[in-house]
């Protein structure tokens, strides 16, 4: 599947960050190509200094939910663990 990558960033991010966010990212695209039945896909990455924000879009079906036992329930734990969270648009 396709995927369109925009990364706006100044530099390079400390090793933890980069780490859950390259997960994240993984996780999340694995998700869309196993269950959504996308054609194609997006990532977009940036940071306005405090916070780093990476979307993750695709043209599936949709149905994504963060409920227990779901994919969406284990990026948002790997999220928490850095400080972060995960939101569905």
């Amino acid at each position: 599947m396709p995927v369109a990558l925009d990364v706006d960033l100044d530099g390079r991010l400390p090793d933890v960050v980069e780490q859950a966010a390259y997960f994240v990212v993984a996780e999340a695209l694995t998700n869309v190509a196993k269950h959504s039945g996308a054609a194609r896909s997006a990532v977009t990455v940036d940071s306005d200094g405090e916070r780093l924000r990476v979307r993750v879009t695709d043209d599936g079906r949709g149905g994504a939910h963060a409920g227990k036992g779901r994919g969406l329930a284990g990026l948002a734990d790997r999220a928490a663990a850095r400080g972060g969270l995960v939101r569905r648009a």
